[in-house]
């Protein structure tokens, strides 16, 4: 009965919103394409980059550790994996334990170029994802999706376009991102503090991290049904010592809060990730790229950066 309750107040504010947008025919095609409302909370866990032994000396070990708690969660996950970090034989060893282990592995171009840059064409941005292809194939698990680094999908309508039209001639499936976050951060914040603080208990820490992501998530779940209805969402998390160390504290926060964690094939499959925003520069979560384009208010941008978080570790003392 709660749970109705909720979905009850989610739909009666969404009606509220509708009726105050000021630019309801735009809203009222992303209504209409979208599918029905998704009466439960659902998210996919997906991890960009890999590891890198070459200059991480706790690669082996982060890496064992997300692969035991997805395990032990009974959950299956995508790595994107970028050649520039994995590409020696001790990182494909541990690319490959993803794809024996059940997991997909997917691009993330070789060099983790930013397309939004000048200084990447089409053409180069084209090559290096072409290199990354070559290097993961054959590795257990590989699964044609891409994902762009930084979530900048172009700074100009030809890179956007472009891409867009090589991507769906090669197949390659989408490795959109409805909740972005700062983990990238929060792990080079949590590393400082765990030399400054060695034998520390990590619990005023972690729970900064889980506040973080829980905000995150409902703050992309929010704007999904201001958009008219629930998305199955997609998490990007990267594969690094923080989340080695509370992922188990990650999927435990989000099952005891009612969310069910799906796996990123069957997230896939909800057409909101088929859509093409046609916002410039182009990327950062589909769902804010989407509210972008509708005219929803107050968005902020770079969506997420360390210019918002900062502010909150330093006045928590971490």
């Amino acid at each position: 009965m709660e749970r109705f309750a909720r979905l009850k107040t989610a739909l009666r504010r969404r009606n509220q919103h509708v009726r105050r947008s000021r630019a309801p025919a735009r809203l009222g095609v992303l209504c209409a394409i979208l599918p029905t409302l998704v009466l439960a909370q659902s998210v996919a866990l997906t991890f960009d980059d890999g590891l890198d032994p070459r200059d991480t000396p706790r690669a082996a070990a982060w890496n064992a550790a997300i692969l035991d708690a997805l395990a032990a969660a009974g959950i299956h996950a995508t790595l994107f994996a970028a050649g520039v970090q994995v590409d020696s034989p001790a990182g494909m060893t541990l690319v490959r334990d993803w794809g024996r282990a059940g997991h997909e592995v997917a691009n993330h171009t070789y060099s983790h170029l930013d397309f939004n840059s000048r200084d990447t064409s089409l053409a180069r941005f084209i090559a290096d994802v072409e290199r990354d292809t070559a290097l993961l194939r054959e590795v257990p698990g590989w699964t044609p999706r891409f994902r762009f680094p930084y979530l900048k999908e172009g700074d100009t309508a030809a890179k956007r376009d472009g891409m867009r039209g090589w991507l769906e001639r090669h197949q390659f499936g989408s490795g959109a991102v409805s909740i972005d976050a700062s983990d990238w951060y929060y792990d080079q914040r949590y590393a400082s503090w765990r030399a400054a603080h060695p034998g520390a208990d990590p619990a005023p820490f972690r729970a900064a991290y889980l506040d973080h992501l829980w905000n995150r998530a409902n703050y992309y779940d929010a704007l999904s049904w201001q958009l008219g209805r629930g998305a199955r969402h997609v998490l990007l998390l990267h594969a690094r010592g923080i989340n080695a160390e509370f992922l188990p504290d990650i999927i435990a926060m989000f099952r005891a809060r009612g969310w069910t964690i799906i796996s990123p094939a069957q997230a896939y499959e909800d057409p909101l990730y088929a859509m093409r925003p046609m916002t410039l520069p182009a990327g950062e979560s589909i769902l804010g790229a989407l509210a972008k384009q509708s005219g929803v208010k107050g968005l902020r941008y770079p969506a997420e950066d360390e210019i918002y978080e900062k502010p909150i570790l330093d006045g928590l003392g971490l």
